[in-house]
């Protein structure tokens, strides 16, 4: 069997690389334990694989060691090959079926825009360890039931973190999203997101965690609409708004290059179009 796997650079802006995904093409249902293979062999932050059923695609997303739940420019990743490789018009809107429910992607204004569930977060006491792991003062501490997010002081002091990855490891949470208002009139946040227990010592862009980071400042800045960046080495920018339980998030994804995989006897081998 021959997997077509593209890579994508998805949430790109003007000098920013954005994150890249690899996508795989699957004629149909296979193993878990082959996806995570692959995932694990491609080591980008998210694989992501899918085919076609029913009123739509399932889609699955793997990091290099674990299969996650949601995965924003994944889903990206996947909509911009559905769109440029002829699967769609650009018209038509993409449903995914995935562990997080019905996700939809549509062009909107000259980007792709994902329909995302909206997570609520709550202030708590940070895990003892956290603020040695980060190295900054703390100025909020919530969580949303799986992430950890932590608001500091300044838009110096995101951009400047360098945290300690073998503490902030063993911090029981799938990610620890850190962020600050702007400095800037560019945007009006700015994060990053990192995520050891995934595989990931930092994530370039995470969608899935503008799904909390978008309710929380629109609350706090009493805006419908924000524009973020998230402030690793390769950047990313994403678009925001906000509609009931639900965010939309819009950005742009280029394809960077083809490959086919051949699957023989469990193990796959390079190929060329």
């Amino acid at each position: 069997m021959v997997v077509p796997i593209i890579h994508v650079d998805t949430f790109v802006g003007k000098g920013f690389l954005g994150n890249a995904a690899a996508v795989c093409v699957l004629p149909g249902p296979v193993k878990s334990s082959w996806m995570q293979s692959i995932a694990h062999e491609m080591n980008v932050s998210e694989t992501a694989f899918f085919y076609r059923e029913a009123n739509g695609f399932c889609l699955r997303w793997f990091s290099p060691l674990v299969e996650v739940d949601l995965c924003g420019h994944g889903t990206l990743a996947v909509s911009q090959v559905l769109y440029e490789e002829g699967y769609f018009q650009w018209q038509s809107t993409a449903r995914f079926h995935t562990r997080s429910g019905l996700l939809i992607a549509r062009l909107q204004d000259e980007q792709l825009e994902l329909d995302f569930p909206a997570f609520d977060q709550h202030a708590t006491d940070p895990p003892p360890d956290l603020r040695l792991a980060l190295g900054v003062p703390l100025k909020y501490v919530g969580t949303d039931g799986h992430d950890y997010l932590v608001e500091v002081h300044s838009e110096e002091a995101v951009r400047s973190l360098r945290p300690t990855f073998d503490i902030l490891s063993t911090i029981q949470a799938r990610a620890i999203i850190v962020t600050s208002q702007a400095s800037s009139t560019a945007y009006d946040f700015v994060s990053r997101v990192f995520a050891p227990r995934l595989g990931i010592n930092e994530d370039p862009v995470t969608g899935s965690a503008h799904c909390t980071l978008a309710p929380f400042w629109m609350t706090r800045l009493n805006k419908h609409e924000l524009v973020a960046y998230q402030a690793s080495a390769r950047g990313g920018l994403l678009h925001l708004r906000l509609n009931g339980k639900r965010v939309f998030l819009s950005g742009r994804a280029v394809i960077t290059a083809r490959e086919q995989r051949e699957i023989i006897n469990g193990h796959t081998f390079v190929g060329t179009e």
